[in-house]
């Protein structure tokens, strides 16, 4: 009997100690979006703008430990094969772990909307936006979702704020005439 209380409080220890275990800060790539973006309001064609995004990619991927890394990147593998639901899983687990790493929440937002639920995806991107005030591809996805609840009048504003941060953003052709994001007044 006094292994089996040894062993249970052992387990139990070995529990509060994992589920204690805090993710360290993300890393402050804050200048380096910056820079990215400034570069990519002064790219002279979209290929350009194209390849500078990639670069954004890279720091709103760079998770915070080997750990967060390793749940974001086969989240993002499953969301890439269509398991959603697992995609979900991994981020809710990210999430968990690391609270105030945007891109946890910018990853689950994509995942629900492609499952086109799209109230889910607003309110992951409204925190992943919070967290990161220029994560481009968040303001975008956020105009999406936007476009997806027919609050269209939203939808125009979130991308209008993200196509001045990135005026080659491919969404920008839902703004053109005759897109379902274009202007008021703006038609012929």
């Amino acid at each position: 009997m006094k292994r089996t209380v040894t062993a249970l409080a052992l387990m139990f220890a070995t529990t509060v100690a994992a589920s204690s275990e805090e993710c360290p800060p993300a890393p402050d790539h804050t200048a380096g979006v910056d820079r990215i973006i400034d570069e990519i309001r002064k790219a002279e064609n979209e290929l350009a703008a194209r390849e500078l995004s990639q670069q954004l990619w890279e720091f709103w991927t760079d998770a915070p430990d080997e750990s967060a890394q390793a749940v974001l990147d086969r989240g993002m593998t499953r969301r890439n094969a269509w398991d959603l639901l697992g995609a979900i899983e991994d981020f809710d687990k990210l999430i968990a772990y690391c609270p105030s790493y945007a891109e946890g929440y910018n990853q689950r937002a994509f995942a629900n909307y492609l499952r086109q639920n799209f109230q889910a995806a607003l309110v992951d991107l409204d925190r992943a936006i919070e967290l990161s005030p220029n994560h481009v591809a968040a303001i975008s996805g956020r105009a999406l979702t936007l476009l997806g609840l027919q609050r269209i009048d939203e939808a125009r504003d979130a991308l209008s704020l993200a196509l001045e941060l990135n005026p080659w953003l491919s969404e920008r052709h839902l703004m053109a005439p005759g897109g379902p994001l274009e202007p008021p007044g703006q038609d012929i």
